[in-house]
């Protein structure tokens, strides 16, 4: 930490305690689209809907918390929902 400033000092304590989040919600995505990719080759339609719940709501909260761009966490869904959809069809 090589900042004198006071300011400079608070906003790098700030960027770790951000990264470390950050950190922490992108695992929990990438666990839970692993966990949604294996109830999809079980191709179990009413789990896959389930876990396609959970998924979205996940996605949406790390949108909305700046850890994804919203558009990314759209085009995620989109893809997975139609992957659901082509499994009920």
């Amino acid at each position: 930490m090589a900042e004198r400033i006071k300011s400079g000092i608070k906003r790098h304590r700030q960027s770790l305690k951000k990264r470390d989040r950050n950190i922490v919600i992108k695992s929990d995505l990438k666990t839970q689209l692993k966990k949604f990719e294996s109830v999809l080759e079980s191709k179990d339609v009413n789990a896959a809907q389930q876990v396609l719940k959970e998924t979205e709501i996940k996605l949406r909260k790390a949108a909305s918390k700046g850890v994804l761009k919203k558009e990314t966490a759209s085009r995620k869904v989109s893809r997975i929902s139609k992957k659901v959809a082509s499994l009920s069809s």
